[in-house]
């Protein structure tokens, strides 16, 4: 069964390597596409204690009341 990349449109199939899945070309090679590399450079990395208490309350409370809406 093949998908497609939702990078870049191109068909793949997932094989376990490992751990992990591992996005491969129709032909058997590794997939790696241009914008999927620039999605991934763009993730933004932060450290456990540059959030204040204050704003991880607030994330909290955010993810609590979506979780709640999606629950009625």
């Amino acid at each position: 069964m093949a998908s497609k990349c939702k990078f870049c449109g191109s068909e793949i199939f997932w094989m376990k390597e490992g751990r992990k899945n591992v996005p491969h070309e129709i032909d058997g090679g590794k997939h790696s596409c241009e914008e999927m590399q620039k999605s991934r450079d763009s993730f933004k990395k932060m450290d456990r204690g540059s959030l204040s208490p204050e704003e991880i309350a607030k994330y909290e409370s955010q993810m609590n009341d979506a979780a709640n809406k999606s629950k009625k």
